[in-house]
């Protein structure tokens, strides 16, 4: 199994008397370096007992070592399996590609793993990057700019799935036709939908727009100061309140 992640994840405190940013620890599992389904319960199970808030995995088909033969198990069949044999633990991916499901597999992927589990699921978007998986799978990777025109048409989608009514949407990259996404998510709103990316203006921006949390990857405390100043001016700039825009 490769090296896994600690995610460090800012919650802001509502509490006058302690108000500020703190830090939720939460834990991220490579999934797709052979972690078994005994592995994942065993996981699990250690995470319910010690306390761990989330358990998040990456969301891959392959293994993201070259040349290595490892597998994977389907990121939102494992969490909605692991989410009926667990009673407390929030589970999520830490990213799921937006090249691979339509944004309607995927909202309602999600609304079901949040009914399995009683509304402890997040989703992590992200617009996707390793091509030796979409190459062996037969997904499309487009250049990385058409890609953010469809992680924003997504979210989009995502959101209007989880927030509202019946509607309709017609997009570059999508469609909807009077759709009535039912039932609604069990989570008021949907599940918290993080954005990942690596602190550029469209990713920001789309953060600001529709995110509930950011999550970057490789960052010196240097660079990731600097992605959370870019988003408290990307919330400002459309009158929303920094402090709800979280960054792990």
């Amino acid at each position: 199994m490769s090296p896994n992640e600690v995610v460090h994840r800012e919650q802001t405190d509502t509490d006058e008397a302690h108000r500020g940013s703190t830090l939720d620890l939460c834990v991220m599992i490579e999934g797709q370096e052979d972690v078994t389904w005994e592995d994942w319960k065993a996981l699990a199970g250690a995470c319910e007992r010690a306390g761990v808030r989330t358990l998040f995995r990456s969301d891959h088909y392959l293994s993201v070592v070259a040349g290595s033969r490892r597998g994977s198990l389907d990121a939102w069949a494992t969490i909605c399996a692991l989410g009926a044999i667990t009673d407390r633990l929030r589970l999520g991916t830490l990213v799921s590609p937006a090249t691979f499901r339509h944004p309607a597999v995927l909202a309602k992927m999600v609304t079901t793993a949040d009914h399995v589990t009683h509304g402890r699921i997040e989703l992590g978007i992200g617009a996707g990057w390793w091509r030796g998986e979409h190459d062996a799978y037969g997904f499309q990777l487009p250049p990385i700019g058409a890609r953010i025109d469809a992680l924003e048409e997504q979210c989009e989608l995502i959101v209007r799935h989880w927030r509202g009514g019946a509607f309709s949407f017609h997009g570059r990259h999508y469609t909807a036709e009077n759709v009535e996404p039912l039932p609604a998510p069990v989570q008021a709103g949907g599940p918290p939908l993080i954005l990942g990316g690596m602190g550029k203006p469209r990713s920001i921006a789309l953060a600001a727009r529709l995110a509930d949390e950011y999550n970057v990857d490789e960052m010196t405390a240097p660079e990731t100061a600097g992605v959370r100043n870019r988003l408290d001016a990307a919330c400002e700039a459309i009158g929303r309140d920094p402090a709800s825009l979280p960054l792990s």
